[in-house]
């Protein structure tokens, strides 16, 4: 395979990948093929046992705020992970849900993160917290390349809005590729926060 095949070849795999990361929508299937040792509950939430967890990869960088962030600051918490855009109509209905949680369980050993994408500039990014009373941090990754560092076959985020529950020891626990209400969301995050 010449050179350029090859680069047209990873060209067209890239624009698969961003068409998949950028949908939008109430759902969607989990990827991956072979033994993922996770299981797809009827509710829409996948989730794999405590012993055959896989470590969420490097998520760090930049707010949305312009402060720097590394979710595996948090090990010993549960954190909430949340993939969204202000574009996103999803993320608009599940955010006044995760504003309400998160303040809710903020005291109890859990920490919510945003990580915006597909925004081409922190503003709308920024306005949208602030209408929607979002007051935990949110990375800033208008390209998607956080959600490309998941392996496939995990319990990634593949659609937006993503939801991912990593626990303490910070492996992912529980993923859901629609928009949530509270009660989605606490039925993904009581679990693993009632694991020792």
């Amino acid at each position: 395979m010449s050179t350029r095949s090859r680069a047209v070849l990873l060209s067209a795999m890239a624009a698969a990948a961003a068409l998949t990361l950028s949908a939008c929508g109430n759902g969607g299937t989990s990827g991956g093929g072979g033994n993922t040792n996770f299981v797809t509950g009827n509710n829409g939430i996948d989730t794999a046992a405590q012993g055959e967890r896989a470590a969420a990869p490097d998520l760090s960088g930049t707010t949305i705020d312009g402060k720097s962030l590394d979710i595996a600051d948090y090990k010993g918490r549960v954190v909430v992970v949340n993939v969204w855009g202000s574009w996103c109509g999803p993320c608009r209905e599940e955010a006044q849900y995760f504003a309400k949680v998160s303040k809710a369980y903020q005291d109890k050993g859990v920490q919510f993160v945003g990580i915006n994408t597909r925004d081409t500039s922190t503003t709308p990014a920024l306005a949208f917290e602030q209408e929607h009373g979002i007051t935990y941090p949110s990375l800033y990754d208008p390209t998607g390349k956080l959600m490309l560092r998941f392996k496939k076959g995990t319990l990634n985020p593949q659609l937006i809005p993503s939801t991912l529950v990593i626990d303490r020891d910070g492996k992912v626990a529980a993923r859901a590729l629609e928009a949530l209400d509270d009660t989605a969301l606490l039925k993904m995050l009581k679990p693993v926060l009632a694991e020792k």
